[in-house]
C-alpha cells in the first residue's frame, strides 16, 4: 500500500510539536475541545462494548489505535480508561513529545512513528480506532480511510472527527479561527480538504463498516466552550462499526 501522508502537513505539525501539552499554546483549541470529544468517545465505546462508562477502567482488555495521535492528548486519557493504546503519527517529533509526556505521566503507551498503511501491512487490528481531526490533513482521503478501517477488528468500532465543507465552516473554522480570532496558526487548515458527512459516511460504508451515529459539535460563545449539538455544519464526528 502506498503512503497517504502529506509531507507538508507532517512538517507543519512537526514544527510545533513541542507545544502539544501547553494549554495556552498553539494547540489551545484542542485542549478546550478535548473534554467534549473524550466524553463522547467514552460513552460510545461503553455502549458498543457493553461496558459501564462510569467505572474506573471500563475498557480493560480492549485495544485502541489513536491514528494521527500528535502529542498524545487523546492517547493518555484512553490509557487511563483501561485501553491498551497504540499511538501512531507520521511525525517523529510528535511521537517524541508523546513518549516523553507519557513517561512523565507513568503511562505505558505504544507510540510509533508510522502510518496506517504500515500498520495494515503488519497485520495489526484494534477494537477501537480513533481518527480525530486527521482526514483533512492527508493526501488521499479515500485510500487513507480504507487503510484505517482495515485496522478495525470484527466487532470493533471507529470514531472519525473532522470538519464539514460548508460556507459556515469556511467562515468559522478557517477565516474566523485562523485570521480573525487567532485560535489556530494561519494555514493550519485547507478548507478545500474539508469533507461533507455524506461523503465521509459513504467512504466508511464502502470499507464494510456500518454507520452508528453522526454527532455535531458546536462552539458556545456564551459559555466560551464546546458542546455536542445537532449542528454538523462545521465540526462533526461519525461513529461506525464492523458488525
Amino acid at each position: 500500500m502506498t503512503s497517504t501522508i502529506d509531507p507538508a502537513e507532517v512538517a507543519k505539525f512537526s514544527a510545533i510539536a513541542a507545544q502539544w501539552w501547553d494549554p495556552t499554546g498553539k494547540f489551545a483549541p484542542l485542549h478546550k475541545f478535548n473534554p467534549v470529544r473524550l466524553g463522547f468517545i467514552r460513552e460510545q465505546a461503553a455502549a458498543h462494548f457493553g461496558r459501564e462508562a462510569r467505572s474506573l477502567k471500563p475498557f480493560e482488555g480492549l485495544s485502541l489505535l489513536d491514528i494521527g495521535c500528535g502529542g498524545g492528548l487523546l492517547s493518555e486519557p484512553m490509557a487511563r480508561l483501561g485501553f491498551a493504546v497504540t499511538g501512531a503519527d507520521a511525525s517523529e517529533r510528535n511521537i517524541g513529545t508523546a513518549r516523553a509526556h507519557a513517561a512523565q505521566s507513568g503511562l505505558e503507551i505504544d507510540y510509533r512513528a508510522t502510518t496506517a498503511e504500515a500498520l495494515v501491512e503488519e497485520g495489526r487490528g484494534f477494537d477501537v480506532v480513533l481518527n480525530m481531526e486527521v482526514v483533512e490533513h492527508v493526501a488521499d482521503v479515500g485510500a487513507y480511510l480504507a487503510a484505517c478501517t482495515a485496522l478495525v477488528k470484527p466487532g470493533g468500532m471507529t470514531l472519525v472527527a473532522t470538519m464539514n465543507k460548508t460556507l459556515k465552516s469556511l467562515a468559522l473554522a478557517k477565516i474566523g479561527a485562523e485570521y480573525v480570532l487567532g485560535w489556530l496558526p494561519r494555514g493550519t487548515h485547507d478548507w478545500n480538504r474539508f469533507i461533507p458527512p455524506a461523503e465521509l459516511k459513504d467512504l466508511l460504508e464502502q470499507s464494510g463498516l456500518t454507520i452508528l451515529k453522526t454527532q455535531g459539535v458546536s462552539f458556545d460563545p456564551l459559555r466560551w466552550d464546546w458542546k455536542l449539538s445537532n449542528d454538523v455544519d462545521v465540526n462533526y464526528m461519525v461513529v461506525a462499526a464492523r458488525l
